[in-house]
């Protein structure tokens, strides 16, 4: 499904990413770790269109998306969320929802926003699925609350949701669990898991180990943006790197 050839990207002349081939397969759930600095971010970035490489090819669903926008690399169906919570603010889960949905809809986001030009049964359907993501990312409870108010656990899932809500063949999270407590780290858990059984091909990048090692099948380790290992958990705990 993702294929990175040979990818390098600099920084004023620094190499971030130097030489990195690796491959998602559908349905495969991936872990990206390494030390802060590795250019697992970066790696992301390139992915999904916010940097592009300086050398190097990448292939979505075996179409090249190397020079190609975020907006236009979305629709193809790879979504991601970030390192920070981005939300917008003063508006509640849903509509937020509501705001992420349109590109699922394939219409004007104002229309979108404003239910304008769509059929009382289209615009039913809109609003069933919004509800249905909520209730499968398990904030159903939160719908109507505005997103600033709520504790960071559940702002890190809502920004989960919103990524999910664009229908991704091919999901990046990009360190989901930062800032979450065990209790909520182990929800953060269930869920990814859940998103994968529910064939969505996963690439995490993540710091805390016992996460990935517990729900990655398949690990790939990088340092100053080179691969160093690639496998299972047990091959990766067992590789003296």
């Amino acid at each position: 499904m993702l294929e990175l050839n040979n990818i390098y990207k600099y920084f004023s002349g620094v190499k971030a990413v130097d030489g990195l081939s690796f491959k998602v397969k559908k349905g495969e759930l991936v872990g990206l770790i390494g030390p802060n600095g590795a250019g697992k971010t970066t790696v992301l970035n390139l992915i999904n269109g916010i940097l592009k490489p300086d050398k190097g090819k990448i292939l979505f669903n075996s179409r090249d998306i190397t020079a190609k926008s975020v907006h236009y690399i979305s629709r193809l169906g790879l979504s991601r969320t970030f390192q920070q919570n981005m939300l917008f603010e003063g508006l509640t889960c849903k509509e937020h929802l509501r705001l992420s949905s349109y590109l699922f809809e394939k219409k004007n986001i104002l229309q979108s926003s404003l239910s304008i030009g769509i059929n009382k049964e289209k615009e039913d359907a809109f609003f069933n699925r919004i509800n249905k993501i909520l209730k499968f990312m398990n904030i159903e409870e939160h719908s109507n609350i505005v997103a600033d108010s709520l504790p960071n656990g559940i702002k890190r899932t809502l920004g989960v949701a919103l990524a999910y809500s664009t229908n991704p063949q091919l999901l990046l999270l990009d360190e989901p669990a930062a800032g979450m407590s065990f209790k909520e780290m182990e929800g953060l858990k269930l869920l990814i898991s859940k998103l994968a059984q529910n064939n969505i091909s996963i690439l995490l990048v993540e710091h805390n180990i016992k996460l990935v090692m517990d729900i990655c099948k398949t690990i790939i380790v990088i340092n100053e943006g080179k691969l160093i290992a690639e496998g299972t958990p047990k091959q990766i705990i067992n590789d003296k790197l």
